[in-house]
């Protein structure tokens, strides 16, 4: 088996740590100091851990790679017009938070424990956007038929960790004396907007979007082609994620309003997908793929990072 350049790449040991550095400098560039996002900033730092963690709790890639967490690091900062976003920045670490625990709890119906914490945060993200819940039903799915760790008991723990943060917030609005901000929270999940606004989407969203999108379809394929050579366990994860951000991308294209919250799950969906073509590919064809993409993730973050300074 030829190792071409993609393979070489994937494999380094050293690429963590330059992907790291390309990632504070295009942090710094978008204006990490100057507009003080100290906080986004950490929460960035956290999800990437997370991602580390992910991909070696899970083995998500059957060889030594950290191309999980560098796509992670690389395809979030395309968007870099959300590190502005607070709601984006902890809708990612809680959303890959969530994952990296739900996913612990794999074939372990006895595992009320860990499907606890992990709705906790799915609860806490919900907090920031509501719409998170949309996926809800789905994650009982992937429990049950997937993940394979539905019982009373997961599921029990599951809608109590969900609601957990809203019994703390209940508390707060009780003292208060006004539930009114929670009715409207709930609220929004019934607001759909029809026919689609994509005159509100600027041509950064755009561009990264429809990067993302044809990254995702990418790894998608590549997986659905190969998925055979995994193990049955990252078989079921691989599907989670395809089947997420599938959904994900379908939800953006309804209701396009919803932006930042959709673009953080195929962002985080996506990175492993990607990650695995460019890491267990090794034709030709596929590693001239690796520099269009590098080609493509670059030039489209030079060219949002450029707006964001332009327009700011």
């Amino acid at each position: 088996m030829i190792k071409r350049i993609q393979n070489r790449v994937a494999e380094s040991r050293i690429l963590l740590p330059i992907v790291t550095v390309y990632g504070v400098l295009v942090w710094l560039a978008a204006g990490l100091v100057t507009q003080q996002w100290w906080l986004q900033f950490l929460s960035f730092a956290a999800a990437t851990y997370m991602m580390v963690e992910l991909n070696n709790q899970n083995a998500l890639i059957r060889i030594y790679s950290r191309m999980v967490s560098c796509s992670f690091i690389a395809l979030s900062c395309l968007s870099c017009f959300l590190f502005a976003s607070l709601d984006a920045a902890l809708s990612t670490v809680t959303f890959v938070a969530f994952l990296l625990l739900l996913f612990r709890t794999y074939q372990d119906q006895q595992s009320p424990g860990n499907t606890f914490y992990a709705y906790i945060l799915l609860g806490l993200s919900s907090l920031i956007n509501i719409r998170i819940l949309y996926f809800l039903p789905l994650f009982w799915l992937f429990m049950a038929f997937k993940i394979q760790s539905l019982s009373w008991r997961t599921f029990i723990a599951s809608v109590l960790g969900t609601l957990l943060p809203y019994w703390f917030a209940a508390a707060y609005f009780a003292y208060k004396s006004d539930f009114s901000p929670m009715l409207e929270h709930f609220a929004q999940l019934g607001q759909i907007s029809f026919p689609a606004e994509y005159q509100a989407l600027t041509l950064s969203q755009i561009l990264s979007f429809a990067l993302l999108t044809v990254l995702s379809l990418t790894g998608a394929i590549h997986y659905l082609r190969t998925r055979y050579r995994d193990k049955i366990r990252t078989r079921m994860l691989f599907d989670c994620f395809i089947i997420i951000v599938a959904i994900a991308i379908v939800l953006l294209v309804l209701q396009p309003q919803h932006y930042t919250l959709l673009i953080v799950v195929i962002t985080v969906c996506t990175s492993p997908l990607i990650a695995h073509f460019i890491a267990l590919t090794h034709t030709r064809w596929t590693n001239a793929g690796f520099y269009v993409i590098l080609a493509a993730t670059f030039i489209i973050t030079i060219l949002n990072l450029w707006m964001l300074l332009f327009n700011s």
